[in-house]
């Protein structure tokens, strides 16, 4: 082969090469995003964007609620060093300003300050839950923009495949302990007489979907995926395992353990109540992973009949 020859298919594959510097666009919920590079310092006004930056790898410099992140989503972890800039619902402008970034990640529950935050850096909006969306489809479509956006295309896919085996190999631990023919209500208590009971439009239910599993609720919750009800609408679901998630109201299990209503049901008769950490219902793709692990281990070590350990 000449010198000539090489230099010409050595052109030609440069020529097929990304050019630093050259601009890429995304469409998004509030209108276009162009960046000529990838950005460094990305803000996070939610806790599924949050939760998206951290497993691409990437500490954003702000985040909205961070003492909440700690509580309620806990994985990935969040770094201390990270800066709070506010709560999810008004998040400070000026924090986020004197914070000098590159990007900002929100949903469209912010949309009356989209022009604002625009003057301080380009803004990605996306919301995942919304009227109608698929939860996991939508976190998903998060996951692998802002991998695309931040050069990290190869992390989200690494991370989708990851959750995808952790939820085949739990399903088949629950299939080798033969326990996945019963129902299961999924909840949160909000006192000792009412509970966020998790619907098949949510997020959850993606894990539940994975598993093999039934959900006990069959109702269509709100469009983040959850119903508000009473404990005595918990007796719907008779022949069911009831699974309450952390974090619990403090002297709930004493409360529980007085109240009639509560030593009636059939689960707690049956020692069906499983107590599991918390896995954030409002996030993004990470929590479908770690809900199916607490919740199968929870299943395979057996129920009790009230929220204590």
């Amino acid at each position: 082969m000449s010198i000539n020859t090489k230099a010409m298919m050595l052109g030609a594959l440069l020529f097929l090469l990304p050019i630093a510097g050259t601009a890429q666009t995304w469409h998004h919920e509030g209108g276009t995003l162009t960046l000529e590079e990838p950005p460094e310092r990305i803000i996070a006004l939610n806790w599924a964007a949050t939760e998206t930056l951290l497993l691409l790898g990437i500490t954003p410099v702000g985040v909205a609620d961070k003492a909440g992140y700690h509580t309620w989503v806990q994985e990935p972890e969040l770094p201390d060093s990270v800066a709070n800039v506010g709560t999810r619902v008004a998040p400070s402008l000026e924090a986020i300003a004197e914070l000098k970034p590159d990007l900002i990640v929100t949903s469209t529950e912010m949309a009356p300050a989209a022009e604002l935050l625009e003057r301080i850096a380009p803004t990605y909006v996306i919301s995942v839950y919304k009227k109608d969306a698929r939860p996991f489809d939508r976190a998903r479509e998060m996951l692998i923009t802002l991998g695309e956006i931040t050069h990290r295309i190869d992390r989200a896919e690494w991370v989708l495949a990851d959750i995808e085996q952790t939820l085949r190999q739990q399903r088949k631990r629950l299939e080798q302990a033969g326990i996945t023919d019963k129902p299961v209500a999924l909840v949160n208590f909000m006192d000792d007489r009412h509970v966020r009971i998790y619907a098949p439009n949510g997020l959850f239910q993606t894990a539940l979907d994975n598993l093999g599993l039934t959900n006990a609720w069959s109702d269509p919750g709100n469009y983040w995926g959850f119903s508000a009800i009473g404990l005595e609408s918990v007796a719907d679901a008779r022949n069911s395992r009831i699974v309450v998630i952390e974090p619990l109201v403090p002297g709930l299990a004493d409360s529980l353990a007085n109240s009639p209503f509560w030593t009636y049901l059939p689960p707690v008769q049956n020692d069906e109540i499983y107590r599991i950490p918390a896995a954030w219902p409002f996030g993004g793709v990470y929590p479908v992973k770690r809900l199916a692990i607490a919740l199968t281990n929870a299943l395979i070590e057996g129920g009790s009949d009230n929220v204590r350990r």
